[in-house]
């Protein structure tokens, strides 16, 4: 075995537990590392660079898939907010229509009662004057009869012809319904 001498050593011992002794250590841990070294590149670093890879390629297609994830979720919300706006409108223009309709019905309302008031009106007013004919006419037969009877009295006579009675009767109505209204309320009171 040969012995490595190394400067600074007294008495030809090692410096240090760490330096070889023999020059066969040497060679072996020589040989040891380049083993290592050679296992190492053929087996570890592909394996630790395939697995770099992987995850390079991971996180690349996670950004890619957040990127488009992202642009996804722009894209929806332009689209919620153009359906937003277009329902807007929409409901804009429902409510005007719905307030035109509305004011068109009420004018259609409004028409069909004034029309019905003035029939009533009509009604009313024809009804009335077919009712004041009746109760003229009545008021005739009524104060003629009256008017024959409390004139037989005065007169002494019956007045049964009556043909002269309907006669004097209705020249007495005239003659009432020609003077004025005032003149009609004069007579009343006296």
């Amino acid at each position: 075995m040969l012995i490595i001498p190394l400067a600074g050593e007294e008495g030809g011992g090692p410096l240090g537990p760490l330096l070889p002794h023999h020059l066969s250590e040497f060679i072996m841990g020589i040989l040891l590392m380049i083993i290592i070294w050679l296992v190492l590149r053929a087996k570890v670093v592909p394996a630790f660079e395939k697995m770099y890879a992987e995850r390079a390629a991971a996180i690349q297609g996670g950004m890619e898939k957040a990127e488009k994830a992202q642009e996804e979720a722009e894209a929806a919300l332009r689209q919620y907010q153009e359906q937003l706006a277009e329902a807007r409108q929409e409901a804009a223009r429902i409510r005007e229509d719905a307030k035109n309709e509305g004011a068109r019905i009420k004018a259609e309302l409004r028409e069909q009662a004034e029309a019905e008031a003035n029939r009533i009106v009509t009604n009313a007013t024809t009804q009335i004057e077919a009712e004041r004919v009746q109760v003229v006419n009545q008021l005739r037969t009524e104060v003629g009869g009256l008017a024959t009877t409390l004139a037989g009295r005065i007169v002494g006579e019956s007045l049964d012809d009556d043909d002269r009675a309907r006669r004097t009767i209705d020249r007495f109505i005239a003659d009432l319904e020609s003077q004025p209204v005032g003149d009609k309320a004069e007579q009343g009171q006296r």
